[in-house]
């Protein structure tokens, strides 16, 4: 599929809509793609304001 590059709008061929190679080059380069900094997976606790409702606690 020929799609234009949302970054530096030239005409290039891919299969998904997003920057061309050579933009997601330069954008590894310098945002980084290594995944350092990314917090691990915390298990979600709802806030103390929040309640089950009552469809959530209803036992078969």
């Amino acid at each position: 599929m020929e799609i234009t590059c949302p970054r530096c709008s030239t005409t290039t061929d891919a299969e998904y809509y997003g920057p061309c190679e050579s933009c997601r080059g330069e954008l590894r380069a310098t945002m980084g793609a290594d995944g350092e900094g990314v917090a691990e997976a915390v298990e979600y606790e709802p806030k103390m304001n929040v309640t089950p409702n009552a469809v959530a606690l209803k036992d078969d």
